[in-house]
């Protein structure tokens, strides 16, 4: 199973501006551009879309795993925090950070912690930081 999204960029760095889309059209052109991720100007970024990707995942994972040991969650909400960092001269993504509220009838706290923890390290956007990336490049003439 493949899924895609789609960039476009027209401009320089810091005054060009670009779209995002997703296959689904979930996202359909969808404004970007530098203010939005460095400036705090309102508007999507990458790290606010993988922050979205990872809360969706993780929690989608989480309920998963509660299944398997027989529970339902009644209600659970996720918020990502990504920390976005100036290191040397690029920048990077160094953490995230998961806050999980859930109401799960019949479990205790430790039950709970650990198929959280399982959840995390099983999610497919957890593992996505450590996954193989390839890269087809093509110049136009």
């Amino acid at each position: 199973m493949k899924r895609s999204a789609s960039a476009s960029w027209q401009g320089g760095f810091k005054d060009g501006r670009g779209t995002i889309s997703t296959e689904s059209g979930a996202m359909n052109a969808h404004p970007y551009g530098y203010a939005m991720r460095f400036e705090g100007v309102k508007g999507t970024n990458p790290e606010e879309l993988i922050g979205a990707a990872h809360a969706g995942c993780f929690t989608m994972a989480l309920s998963a795993v509660l299944g398997g040991a027989g529970l339902t969650a009644e209600r659970m909400e996720t918020k990502a925090d990504v920390t976005f960092d100036k290191v040397g001269e690029g920048w990077e993504i160094s953490k995230i950070h998961l806050s999980l509220t859930a109401k799960v009838p019949g479990t205790d706290d430790a039950t709970f912690q650990e198929l959280a923890a399982k959840a995390k390290a099983n999610c497919p956007v957890s593992k996505v930081l450590k996954a193989e990336i390839s890269l087809d490049a093509t110049l136009e003439a």
